[in-house]
């Protein structure tokens, strides 16, 4: 028998394309004007055809960036996908406990990234804050607004507190949809606790693990606010990501042609990325039926 579909179903999304259309693709295509276009002021535009890009394209400053944004993500996903599921494991599945602990994971991604970043601004803090003055007193030389590496930590630190809940409430979620027959049988057969994550809780999270891959990716590759608020992108460059120059270009220097050209490849390594994750996400779910 043959499926019947309601396309009068896309009436309903229709307000929501002409929103996106409306916040979306019409300031993308005054990215795309600028990009390749050069003006000295009083609204005065010359065509610079593909020069922005190939300046972008062939800049050390660009590839810095673009490097030091790739190295955060892929630092953040080592490790909050692995502290991520093993909190997951260790939460308790009935009793008070559990709405105890989802409220208390739930409480960092409440809190606005501004806010985030001015919290670990001052908590850091060798004078007034107590995660500096307590390695002071300790005798531990810190100083996130010198020290590049100490920059890198602190900002790597305050990302897996404010993103971590978000990997821990999804595994939580699929470890929780496992039935408790699986569970009965690994328990007949005598598996172990690690035979039972390999083969039974792993294999049952996989699908949201690639979506909190693929969120904790892109938000981290896209982070502005919080290390921004912290370091302001320094000391010197040390965390000084894609979005954070970008911004600097753009506004502190008001180079729209060179930013907006920026903007655009930024705008397609995100959207090549997404693919590549909706590719595996999608050929997984294929696979696995």
């Amino acid at each position: 028998m043959e499926k019947t579909y309601n396309n009068k179903a896309w009436f309903l999304v229709l307000p929501v394309l002409v929103l996106v259309a409306f916040s979306a693709v019409i300031p993308l295509m005054t990215v795309v004007n600028y990009s390749v276009q050069d003006t000295f002021g009083n609204n005065v535009f010359f065509w610079a055809g593909t020069e922005w890009f190939e300046q972008v394209l062939t800049s050390s400053r660009f590839h810095g960036a673009l490097i030091r944004s790739l190295s955060f993500s892929l630092v953040i996903l080592a490790i909050q996908i692995p502290l991520g599921i093993f909190v997951a494991l260790n939460m308790p599945r009935k009793g008070i406990g559990v709405p105890i602990c989802l409220v208390l994971m739930a409480l960092p991604l409440l809190i606005p990234w501004n806010v985030v970043g001015t919290i670990w601004q001052v908590f850091g803090r060798g004078d007034i804050g107590l995660l500096g003055y307590t390695l002071r007193t300790l005798g531990i030389s810190y100083n996130y607004a010198t020290d590049p590496w100490h920059a890198w930590i602190t900002v790597v630190v305050m990302d897996v507190w404010h993103w971590t809940s978000l990997v821990v409430l999804l595994c939580y979620a699929g470890l929780v949809s496992i039935p408790d027959a699986y569970y009965q049988a690994a328990k007949i057969d005598g598996a172990s606790r690690w035979s039972v994550f390999r083969y039974i809780q792993l294999p049952k999270m996989n699908r949201v693990l690639l979506i909190a891959v693929l969120l904790r990716f892109m938000d981290s590759f896209m982070i502005y606010t919080e290390p921004f608020v912290v370091t302001g992108g320094g000391p010197g460059s040390a965390t000084n990501f894609l979005s954070i120059d970008l911004v600097k270009m753009a506004i502190g220097q008001f180079d729209l042609g060179p930013a907006a050209a920026m903007s655009i490849v930024y705008f397609l390594i995100i959207l090549a990325l997404s693919w590549v994750f909706y590719t595996v996400m999608t050929n997984y779910d294929t696979a696995d039926r």
